[in-house]
């Protein structure tokens, strides 16, 4: 099946900004004309496409065709860089699923090495980034571990290291005693969201057992270290974010010799690697200066 480039720009645009009224004025067009673009296409795939709720969402097929469409778009990039072509004005538009510490410690060097990309970025765990490949939502993601998802290439990156880090009137309060299955029981920490199992890991990794302390949840890998420090819990914060806080006596490591190292990948679409070579090899540079090596 084909489908019209304006009709799939339009798809895109409605997804991206939130409103038919948007769309229309990013591409110049009325907005009748996008919701002619709009119906033509629905009828064509025979399935709605966008949620016309307020912003505008895409239905699980919309969501699909506007990734073809930003896809071609690179696609298309790459065939005018090999063919020394004059590019369309604009740049290509990518999405990828990147876990929030990686994004807040060195993803984004990544992305700055990168020309005439406008990223689309999906935060999600690493532990469940390739379920969003597996979907087909995104081009790209940072996973856990080094096995590619169906239809995809795995890079081994190296491992993020985190500490499990406190403030020191914190640790003194709940740890007096030691680190065990009894005072990690008690002990507030600190939980990104509900499939955020870091801190899990970590007990388990130190006592050999599985603990359920009580939580916070923080969605913000900055929130995490200024909460630490504050005294609300403990947590795994990344060792290049708690550097800097434990130097300065803010924070504290509960056990120094026990990190948790995660094995992060890097996996791309195999339609898609030829055009994100540029992005791979600047994923590979960045991630060799800011993790620790694998093996």
């Amino acid at each position: 099946m084909q489908f019209d480039p304006n009709q799939l720009r339009a798809l895109a645009a409605i997804l991206r900004l939130g409103s038919f009224e948007a769309a229309a004025a990013e591409l110049a067009v009325t907005q009748s004309a996008i919701s002619q673009r709009i119906r033509a296409l629905e009828e064509r795939v025979g399935a709605a496409l966008i949620e016309r709720v307020t912003p505008c969402t895409g239905t699980r097929a919309g969501l699909r065709i506007a990734k073809h469409a930003e896809d071609v778009g690179l696609l298309e990039a790459q065939l005018s860089r090999d063919l020394s072509l004059e590019q369309k004005a604009g740049p290509a538009r990518l999405r990828i699923a990147v876990n929030a510490d990686s994004l807040a410690t060195w993803f984004v060097d990544a992305m700055a090495q990168v020309e005439d990309v406008l990223f689309d970025l999906v935060i999600d765990d690493q532990d469940h980034s390739a379920d969003w490949l597996r979907r087909g939502a995104v081009s790209a993601a940072i996973c856990s571990g080094t096995k590619a998802a169906p239809g995809c290439d795995a890079v081994p990156l190296g491992h993020l290291r985190y500490l499990a880090t406190a403030s020191p009137a914190f640790a003194n309060r709940w740890f007096d005693k030691g680190v065990s299955a009894a005072t990690l029981s008690v002990a507030p920490c600190m939980t990104f969201n509900r499939k955020d199992n870091l801190q899990q890991k970590w007990i388990e990794q130190v006592i050999g057992k599985r603990v359920t302390p009580p939580s916070h949840f923080l969605p913000s890998t900055q929130a995490f270290v200024d909460a630490a420090c504050a005294g609300l819990g403990w947590g795994m914060n990344p060792e290049s974010l708690a550097g800097q806080p434990i130097r300065d006596g803010k924070l504290v490591a509960l056990l120094a010799d026990q990190p948790l190292d995660v094995a992060l990948s890097w996996q791309v679409s195999r339609v898609m690697a030829p055009a994100l070579a540029p992005l791979t090899r600047a994923v590979k540079q960045a991630a060799q200066d800011g993790l620790i090596r694998a093996g």
